[in-house]
């Protein structure tokens, strides 16, 4: 459904994503995860139109959508969230997921109908007619989330939509996004809560310094020397695995 091939960019002297290729199968769940810079955050700006790759190739659903700007990426079908929520805060939830639906549907009336539906899906019906500006974090974070699925997508990437996220509220919105997945919609999906990276994805990519360094299961991903020496560095990855291998 989405192929990057060999994709690079730079920021002056820094090379802030290097000749990253992957492909996502449709239906599927796929985790990117990192250390903090590792370039995940510009990768999804490369993918969604944001950003313009310096090389490389990005295909959705077998069309080239390289330098393609984010309207059109959108309107094609794929979508994303971002880590920095910021909603209309004057307006209601309902008119911010409509908002999201007029991508798709000229008429108000459409979209605002659209909009109850949507809210239903992941849990804020009941908030409607509240101002977006007075949400709760938790709630700010579902609203995120229901104006991107309110455009109808195909492939939707999310933005550590579970960052700053209690036990519960991270099991609610995990239920979510697996209903997302079982309505036909894929997800590429950037997280730091590992506990929902191995829950929920069937897929791992790591990104580190920019360059795809691992990708496999979530198991395999964790047992992989070469990602537990980026997240904790040489000296500490090479002290836990002494550890495993005495257990």
């Amino acid at each position: 459904m989405l192929v990057l091939e060999g994709v690079s960019r730079s920021f002056g002297g820094l090379t802030a994503v290097a000749e990253v290729g992957f492909t996502l199968a449709q239906g599927s769940i796929t985790a990117l995860v990192g250390p903090n810079g590792a370039g995940k955050t510009t990768l999804f700006n490369l993918i969604t139109g944001f950003l313009v790759p310096d090389r490389g190739r990005i295909l959705f659903e077998g069309r080239d959508i390289t330098g393609m700007p984010p309207e059109r990426i959108a309107a094609l079908g794929l979508v994303r969230t971002f880590q920095i929520v910021q909603p209309f805060a004057r307006l209601t939830v309902r008119e911010n997921i409509a908002v999201g639906a007029h991508l798709g549907l000229a008429s108000r009336r459409e979209a605002l109908a659209f909009a109850d539906e949507i809210a239903e899906r992941v849990g804020i019906a009941r908030q409607l007619d509240q101002p977006a500006g007075t949400l709760t974090v938790a709630a700010r974070k579902r609203l995120e989330l229901a104006r991107a699925l309110a455009t109808a997508p195909r492939l939707l990437l999310l933005d550590e939509v579970m960052a700053g996220l209690n036990p519960r509220e991270l099991d609610e919105i995990a239920a979510v996004i697996r209903g997302i997945r079982a309505g036909g919609i894929t997800l590429l999906l950037i997280e730091h809560v590992m506990r929902a990276v191995m829950s929920l994805s069937e897929r791992v990519l790591v990104l580190n310094d920019g360059a795809l360094i691992a990708e496999g299961r979530p198991a395999e991903i964790a047992a992989d020397p070469r990602v537990i020496t980026a997240y904790l560095g040489a000296g500490a990855a090479e002290r836990m695995l002494k550890e495993r291998a005495r257990a």
